[in-house]
Protein backbone atom coordinates (compact mmCIF):
# COMPACT_ATOMS: atom_id res chain seq x y z
CA UNK A 1 0.00 0.00 0.00
CA UNK A 2 2.84 2.37 -0.81
CA UNK A 3 0.42 4.58 -2.74
CA UNK A 4 -1.09 5.61 0.62
CA UNK A 5 2.25 6.86 1.93
CA UNK A 6 2.75 10.58 2.21
CA UNK A 7 6.19 11.89 3.26
CA UNK A 8 6.04 13.89 6.48
CA UNK A 9 2.80 12.26 7.69
CA UNK A 10 2.84 9.59 10.41
CA UNK A 11 -0.85 9.08 9.63
CA UNK A 12 0.05 7.45 6.30
CA UNK A 13 1.82 4.57 8.12
CA UNK A 14 -1.26 3.85 10.24
CA UNK A 15 -3.60 4.03 7.25
CA UNK A 16 -1.32 1.78 5.18
CA UNK A 17 -1.47 -0.77 7.99
CA UNK A 18 -5.27 -0.38 8.15
CA UNK A 19 -5.51 -0.95 4.39
CA UNK A 20 -3.40 -4.11 4.76
CA UNK A 21 -5.74 -5.36 7.50
CA UNK A 22 -8.76 -4.77 5.22
CA UNK A 23 -6.99 -6.57 2.34
CA UNK A 24 -6.22 -9.66 4.42
CA UNK A 25 -9.63 -9.70 6.10
CA UNK A 26 -11.88 -12.58 5.00
CA UNK A 27 -14.79 -11.36 2.85
CA UNK A 28 -17.40 -12.36 5.42
CA UNK A 29 -15.63 -10.40 8.15
CA UNK A 30 -15.12 -7.39 5.87
CA UNK A 31 -18.82 -7.38 4.92
CA UNK A 32 -19.74 -7.51 8.61
CA UNK A 33 -17.47 -4.51 9.31
CA UNK A 34 -19.00 -2.62 6.36
CA UNK A 35 -22.54 -3.41 7.57
CA UNK A 36 -21.66 -2.36 11.13
CA UNK A 37 -19.97 0.91 10.14
CA UNK A 38 -21.83 1.84 6.91
CA UNK A 39 -19.97 5.02 6.10
CA UNK A 40 -17.27 6.84 4.18
CA UNK A 41 -14.77 8.79 6.27
CA UNK A 42 -12.66 11.53 4.73
CA UNK A 43 -9.63 12.42 6.85
CA UNK A 44 -8.11 15.86 6.25
CA UNK A 45 -4.80 15.71 8.08
CA UNK A 46 -2.41 18.60 8.57
CA UNK A 47 1.20 17.92 9.58
CA UNK A 48 3.56 20.04 11.68
CA UNK A 49 4.83 21.81 8.54
CA UNK A 50 1.31 22.98 7.70
CA UNK A 51 0.92 20.64 4.70
CA UNK A 52 -2.40 18.86 4.28
CA UNK A 53 -3.10 15.38 2.96
CA UNK A 54 -6.42 13.64 2.48
CA UNK A 55 -7.32 9.96 2.89
CA UNK A 56 -10.62 8.12 2.62
CA UNK A 57 -11.71 5.06 4.58
CA UNK A 58 -14.60 3.47 2.69
CA UNK A 59 -16.63 1.23 4.96
CA UNK A 60 -19.82 1.64 3.00
CA UNK A 61 -19.05 -0.31 -0.19
CA UNK A 62 -15.50 -1.62 -0.56
CA UNK A 63 -13.71 -1.75 2.78
CA UNK A 64 -10.72 0.15 1.42
CA UNK A 65 -8.40 3.02 2.25
CA UNK A 66 -7.44 5.44 -0.52
CA UNK A 67 -5.52 8.69 -0.83
CA UNK A 68 -7.27 11.80 -2.10
CA UNK A 69 -10.70 13.28 -1.46
CA UNK A 70 -13.91 11.26 -1.59
CA UNK A 71 -16.67 12.06 -4.07
CA UNK A 72 -19.35 11.99 -1.38
CA UNK A 73 -18.01 11.35 2.12
CA UNK A 74 -20.56 10.76 4.88
CA UNK A 75 -18.26 12.54 7.30
CA UNK A 76 -15.15 14.70 6.94
CA UNK A 77 -12.77 14.83 9.86
CA UNK A 78 -10.07 17.51 10.04
CA UNK A 79 -7.24 17.02 12.50
CA UNK A 80 -3.49 17.24 12.94
CA UNK A 81 -1.12 14.37 12.20
CA UNK A 82 -0.26 14.13 15.93
CA UNK A 83 -3.94 14.05 16.95
CA UNK A 84 -4.64 11.19 14.52
CA UNK A 85 -1.66 9.21 15.82
CA UNK A 86 -2.90 9.79 19.37
CA UNK A 87 -6.36 8.52 18.42
CA UNK A 88 -4.90 5.46 16.68
CA UNK A 89 -2.71 4.68 19.72
CA UNK A 90 -5.60 5.21 22.12
CA UNK A 91 -3.74 8.03 23.88
CA UNK A 92 -6.16 10.75 22.72
CA UNK A 93 -9.87 10.72 23.52
CA UNK A 94 -11.85 11.60 20.38
CA UNK A 95 -14.61 13.42 22.28
CA UNK A 96 -12.08 15.50 24.19
CA UNK A 97 -10.23 16.31 20.93
CA UNK A 98 -13.56 17.37 19.38
CA UNK A 99 -14.49 19.53 22.39
CA UNK A 100 -11.09 21.26 22.43
CA UNK A 101 -11.19 21.93 18.69
CA UNK A 102 -8.24 19.74 17.72
CA UNK A 103 -10.65 17.53 15.77
CA UNK A 104 -13.32 19.07 13.54
CA UNK A 105 -16.22 17.15 12.00
CA UNK A 106 -18.43 17.99 9.01
CA UNK A 107 -21.33 15.74 8.14
CA UNK A 108 -22.58 12.78 10.15
CA UNK A 109 -21.13 13.35 13.63
CA UNK A 110 -22.50 10.03 14.93
CA UNK A 111 -20.65 8.19 12.17
CA UNK A 112 -17.45 9.95 13.23
CA UNK A 113 -17.74 8.22 16.61
CA UNK A 114 -17.41 4.86 14.83
CA UNK A 115 -13.91 5.67 13.54
CA UNK A 116 -12.45 4.96 16.97
CA UNK A 117 -13.85 1.41 16.87
CA UNK A 118 -12.55 0.88 13.32
CA UNK A 119 -9.02 1.93 14.37
CA UNK A 120 -9.09 -0.20 17.53
CA UNK A 121 -10.43 -3.22 15.64
CA UNK A 122 -7.73 -2.92 13.00
CA UNK A 123 -5.00 -2.43 15.61
CA UNK A 124 -6.08 -5.67 17.29
CA UNK A 125 -5.42 -7.49 14.00
CA UNK A 126 -1.91 -6.07 13.46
Amino acid sequence: MSDLKEPGFKTSDVLSALAAVFEKMPDKEKQAQIKKTNGIFQLNVKNSEGKEAVWVIDLKKDGTVTKGPAKKPDVSISLSDDTFIGLADGKVNAQKAFMTGSLKVKGNVMLATKLDGVLKGAKAKL
